[in-house]
This record gives structure tokens, C-alpha cells and sequence, in this order.
């Protein structure tokens, strides 16, 4: 937390999605940090350590989201980390995305109380 506010880090190869959810966010009393890449995602996770983490599935490369989220493993990371994708509800249906090491499955386009109902669940049982 920062200043009595949680911190939610963003990475999305998009600028419009970034934007989109920077609205959003700050305009329901989060602060969001933001990265264009998983490379990127990673230095930003370790240089402020988010309450919880939001990730495009596929940025640079196909399975960009879910190798960051190895990653995040790797660190011990123990913030909740949710999948942004344009496959979200395939993606919920056929996958077990917990076993990967995810809370939840969100699916673009992004809807605004959708993505307020989950932060409000993982971030108050986090």
C-alpha cells in the first residue's frame, strides 16, 4: 500500500488498454504502475512491490503473460495475479489458470465493475 491506497501493477502492450485502466483504477482509489512488457513488468514488480498484479496474456511474444507469472513464482511473490485477455473466458473454461499460478481470468474488453468486484475480493482476502 501507498499512502493508504493499493498499489495495482499493470502490464499491457496496448497504450489504450493502459490508459483505460488507469482511469479506472484511479478513479476508484487505486494507484496503478504500468508496464509495456513483461521485461519491463518484472523490474516494476521488483522496485515496488504491488498488492496485486494484472497481465496481458499476449504481448510480445504469445505466452508473454504466463511466462511473467513463472517468474513472479520464481520471486515467491505472494500478491494476486490476475490474466487480462482477449481469451479470458475460453481461457477460464479449459484451463485450471490456478495451477499456473494465477487468482482469476479477465476478458477484454475491459469491464469496469467486473474488474472492481475482483480487486475488491482478492485484495480484501490477500
Amino acid at each position: 500500500m501507498q499512502d493508504n491506497k493499493h498499489v495495482i501493477l499493470y502490464i499491457d502492450d496496448d497504450k489504450d488498454f493502459l490508459d483505460v485502466m488507469r482511469m479506472i483504477l484511479e478513479k476508484n482509489g487505486y494507484i496503478m504502475a504500468e508496464a509495456a512488457s513483461a521485461e519491463e513488468g518484472l523490474r516494476v514488480y521488483k522496485d515496488i512491490k504491488p498488492d496485486l498484479v494484472i497481465v496481458d496474456l499476449m504481448m510480445e511474444e504469445v505466452d508473454a503473460g504466463t511466462s511473467f507469472v513463472k517468474e513472479l513464482r520464481a520471486l515467491h511473490n505472494t500478491a494476486p495475479i490476475l490474466l487480462l485477455s482477449s481469451v479470458g473466458d475460453d481461457f477460464n473454461r479449459l484451463a485450471d489458470y490456478s495451477a499456473m499460478g494465477l487468482d482469476g481470468v479477465l476478458q477484454k474488453p475491459i469491464n469496469e465493475a467486473q474488474i472492481l468486484t475482483l480487486l475488491k475480493k482478492k485484495l480484501h482476502t490477500a
